[in-house]
């Protein structure tokens, strides 16, 4: 065979393979089509309509393990009509409840859309409908476990944290009680039981506010709220620990202006940060509380020049009871609750908490805040309501005049 020969032949095979490959794919999406079109008469009547008004992921399998039919948020977890459920977990529950006849529920933690890294946890529950078809539901309940799991860690760390000024409590008083004869050793340690009391009442105190932020009563006194009062009183509210550590308090910015909240919720979000911002000041420094209109939104900054956040710690600062420097917060009688309620106070009113840090600079904490128009006062609607009455008279005054000119 001649080289012109071999060229053609093997034009031709290609041809024919293309041709064939073709006709395959062609094939394919055809079969596929057509288990799409008989679906409505495989899976019996009204399942695909209930399906659709599912909010979670559920779907007809049938004996093959091919979707018959599907809710729309089926998609989420990489389940569509025509197409193999893939997840093994959830193939092996289908098969034993095909095997025993009875419905079963487990709980599994699988991907979602082929992600690996997303592993949310969910219960799956699996029913047969027909000898050949399935009914697999899929509830992601991740959410609910995270939230499960800060309830109990919450409940741990409060019972730790009481523990400790309780204890401190008790040693003192026995203390007390043994040098009941000597006055300047009680009035040390009476004064450390007013310490320590006092600690307790903070904590106790803050953690009632912070179950109130998380909630979901709504705010019980929501006005609108001068900023600038808020300021006023969050400064002056911490004054004294100012001075005590050498620190400047320093306002600035905008004037005017107006948002729709809690005050005390506010002033206590506020205080906390101010609080925070001097205790992790060295002496001689400022700290600072600016505040931008900015459109819609008003910006509130607390800036200090103290030791920073570190960048491992600044995901975690707002958590509960988590303390970047847990020396210098027992020192201080820190709860680590006070950023966690600024973050859930801030939320609660719409707003959002941003986060500036760099170690030996110092921090920023900024709360931005819906903005609102100020209200009107009594006097200015007195005013509008005679400038009205006046313009009204003027008016009668003019058509008078222009009747009598005619």
């Amino acid at each position: 065979m001649t080289l012109p020969q071999i060229a053609l032949f093997a034009l031709a095979v290609g041809m024919l393979i293309g041709v064939g490959m073709s006709l395959l794919v062609a094939w394919a999406y055809r079969a596929r089509a057509r288990v799409v079109e008989e679906t409505s008469n495989v899976v019996p009547d009204g399942v695909a309509d209930v399906l659709a008004s599912m909010d979670d992921t559920a779907c007809v399998v049938d004996a093959s393990g091919l979707v018959l039919a599907a809710s729309k948020s089926a998609a989420r977890f990489g389940i569509s009509v025509g197409s193999p459920l893939e997840n093994p977990e959830l193939r092996q529950l289908i098969r034993s409840v095909r095997a025993s006849g009875a419905s079963a529920t487990e709980s599994l933690r699988i991907t979602r859309g082929g992600l690996s890294l997303d592993p949310r946890l969910v219960s799956a529950r699996a029913s047969a409908i027909s000898p050949r078809m399935s009914l697999l539901i899929v509830r992601d309940v991740t959410e609910q476990e995270r939230l499960d799991q800060m309830r109990r860690d919450f409940v741990a760390n409060t019972s730790h944290e009481l523990k400790t000024p309780v204890g401190a409590v008790t040693l003192l008083a026995e203390a007390i009680e043994s040098a009941a004869d000597d006055p300047a050793q009680v009035r040390i340690f009476a004064a450390r039981i007013s310490a320590e009391a006092s600690r307790l009442g903070q904590l106790t105190g803050r953690i009632m506010s912070l179950s109130r932020l998380q909630a979901e009563d709504a705010l019980s006194d929501v006005r609108p709220v001068a900023i600038d009062e808020v300021i006023a009183a969050s400064i002056e509210g911490h004054v004294v620990q100012a001075d005590s550590a050498g620190v400047e308090l320093a306002r600035g910015g905008d004037r005017g202006v107006w948002v729709h909240g809690d005050p005390q919720i506010l002033i206590e979000a506020f205080g906390n940060l101010i609080a925070n911002a001097i205790v992790y000041s060295p002496k001689g420094s400022r700290v600072g509380v600016g505040v931008r209109a900015d459109g819609d939104v008003v910006e509130i900054a607390v800036s200090d020049q103290g030791i920073g956040i570190a960048e491992s710690d600044r995901e975690r600062i707002f958590e509960r009871f988590y303390r970047a420097d847990e020396a210098r917060s027992r020192r201080t009688g820190g709860t680590g609750l006070g950023l966690s309620i600024v973050k859930h106070a801030t939320q609660r009113h719409g707003g959002e908490v941003r986060l500036w840090s760099r170690p030996g600079r110092g921090s920023t904490f900024t709360i931005r805040l819906p903005r609102i128009d100020p209200p009107v006062r009594d006097d200015d609607k007195k005013s509008k309501k005679k400038r009205e009455r006046k313009a009204a008279r003027a008016a009668a005054s003019a058509r008078a005049r222009n009747g009598d000119r005619a």
